[in-house]
C-alpha cells in the first residue's frame, strides 16, 4: 500500500513539475499578430538560389525551436533536389507551388499545390520545387533549419557552411 502512495505522490509532483514549466514557458511568451501590411521582406537564405525573399515571423530558424517563416518566390523560380535535416512543414499562401520527390529535380513528378495546399516532409526526404507564377509559401516547423543539395554543384553557397537569415539584415 506504501508504494501505490509513493508512486501517487510522485505523478502528483510529475504532473505539478510540468504545469510549472509549461506556466513558466507561457509567462515568457509575447503574443504575435502580424498583418500581410506588417511584413518586412528581405533576401532568403542564401543557401536557396538567388531571387527568393523571406520573412521570419516566428522564433529564429537557425536555432532549436519553433519558427514561422515565409518565402516568396519568383515566377520561374526552381529549388533542385535537396533535404533537410529537419521535418519540413510547408503551406501554399499564393501561387502555385509544384513539388515533386526525388534526387533530380523532374517538372513531370511534380505535384501542384494552390493555395491552402500542405505538405510535410519526414528529415533527409529529397525533393524539389518549380514555380510557375509568384508564389508565397509559409514553413512552420522546428530548426535549426538547414538545406542540403543532392548535387553539391547545385548549392548557390558553393561550399559555405552557413545560411544567413533574412532577419539578420
Amino acid at each position: 500500500m506504501k508504494s501505490g502512495k509513493l508512486v501517487a505522490a510522485a505523478l502528483v509532483a510529475v504532473v505539478a513539475l510540468g504545469a510549472l514549466v509549461v506556466a513558466q514557458d507561457t509567462a515568457k511568451k509575447e503574443h504575435i499578430i502580424v498583418t500581410p501590411d506588417d511584413i518586412k521582406w528581405g533576401d532568403a537564405p542564401s543557401s536557396l538560389p538567388p531571387g527568393a525573399k523571406a520573412a521570419v515571423l516566428e522564433g529564429d530558424p537557425k536555432k532549436e525551436g519553433y519558427f514561422c517563416m515565409r518565402l516568396k518566390l519568383p515566377a520561374g523560380y526552381k529549388i533542385p533536389a535537396h533535404w533537410h535535416p529537419g521535418e519540413e512543414r510547408v503551406t501554399v499562401i499564393s501561387g502555385k507551388f509544384n513539388v515533386g520527390l526525388g534526387d533530380t529535380l523532374d517538372e513531370s513528378k511534380t505535384k501542384a499545390l494552390p493555395p491552402g495546399g500542405y505538405f510535410s516532409f519526414p528529415a533527409k526526404t529529397n525533393h524539389f520545387a518549380i514555380i510557375g507564377e509568384e508564389t508565397v509559401v509559409q514553413l512552420s516547423t522546428l530548426g535549426p533549419w538547414g538545406l542540403t543539395y543532392v548535387n553539391p554543384d547545385d548549392d548557390p553557397r558553393k561550399g559555405a557552411a552557413t545560411f544567413k537569415c533574412a532577419k539578420d539584415g
